[in-house]
């Protein structure tokens, strides 16, 4: 369906390297991969958190961090400026100055408050965090793009195929948003899409249900198909169909018999799931039992590239994941 590779992302930021940070500074996962990129010159890692536990991590690991930014919350030197910032943003919810200090010496805040104050282009978090604790400060203090009204997001599924050539997939919401309205669901599908296109996919959007172009019936249907059209009036140019099943999204013989006259029906490799249960089940399933390496989640819909690890993540991963969030910010360019 596509070819797929860091090789592009890789060569893009070489001519414009990006600073990403990272929130967990002593996290051996996070200071292998922050090795990784040091020695590799695309992308400038800023680690958070206290200079002398953060090397002696990287020493007892045996890492090697020379030349990373090691930043405190207790000793930066536009502290002030961060907290006067902070209040602006904050001054409805931030009763004093003792309480704004208090929440960005926190590392996720700190650090959201960097990239928001333009000292970084994108940041990485959830080693040890939770995905709440990674995208509440994003919600908070980046904000979304205008026109969007929530946060959602995708996840790249790749694996090798048959001809050589890479099969990759864009599933969409999968990790955020628990039961999208119609309106939403629009959203998270120009989202995912914005993300396929980012991974080399053309994409080809399907609107799963448990309805083939109305052979069953009831209101999850009916939202799946009117988010379908709708999306397909705002992107004329994307083939988008649905509702649909899974197998007449992918398979051309069953395409054939239940929606044969789908420009989407039998090719499609953006899937759009009606909930967050679907999405969460149907990727990994794939991951797990389709043998696909799957990235992400990647969030959709911040001014900023901010995106959220998982906890039981790899330093692999971490590097992976690193690459591609400073992908997003060139493409935000």
């Amino acid at each position: 369906m596509s070819s797929f590779g860091f090789g592009q992302m890789i060569q893009k930021l070489k001519k414009e390297p990006k600073t990403i940070v990272f929130t967990e500074g002593t996290d051996a996962r996070i200071l292998e991969a922050s090795s990784r990129l040091l020695a590799s010159n695309f992308i400038n890692p800023v680690l958070i958190g206290d200079p002398d536990e953060i090397y002696e991590c990287a020493e007892e690991c045996g890492f090697n961090i020379r030349g990373a930014n090691i930043i405190s919350p207790y000793e930066f030197d536009k502290f002030d400026e961060m907290v006067d910032l902070f209040m602006e943003i904050r001054k409805e919810k931030i009763a004093s100055r003792e309480d704004a200090i208090k929440v960005l010496r926190e590392n996720n805040y700190f650090g959201t408050m960097l990239v928001k104050m333009g000292l970084a282009d994108c940041l990485l978090g959830g080693a040890t965090y939770s995905t709440a604790d990674t995208v509440r400060p994003a919600l908070q203090l980046i904000k979304t793009k205008p026109g969007n009204s929530i946060v959602s997001s995708c996840f790249i599924l790749v694996r090798p195929g048959a001809t050589g050539q890479n099969v990759v997939l864009a599933m969409g919401d999968c990790g955020i948003n628990i039961n999208p309205n119609e309106d939403e669901l629009v959203e998270i599908a120009e989202g995912t899409i914005e993300c396929a296109k980012v991974f080399g996919i053309e994409p080809c959007v399907a609107f799963l249900s448990y309805s083939t172009n109305g052979s069953g019936s009831g209101p999850a249907v009916d939202k799946m198909r009117n988010a379908a059209d709708k999306t397909k009036k705002r992107n004329p140019h994307i083939p988008i169909d649905g509702e649909m099943q899974f197998d007449a999204a992918v398979s051309p013989s069953v395409a054939k018999k239940k929606h044969p006259n789908s420009p989407v029906a039998g090719h499609a490799n953006t899937f759009i799931f009606p909930d967050i249960s679907a999405g969460n089940i149907g990727y990994k399933i794939a991951q797990r039992m389709g043998n696909f390496e799957a990235y992400g989640p990647i969030l959709l819909g911040l001014n900023s590239p901010i995106n959220d690890l998982s906890r039981g993540c790899t330093a692999a991963e971490v590097y992976s994941m690193a690459i591609i969030t400073a992908a997003f910010a060139t493409n935000k360019d």
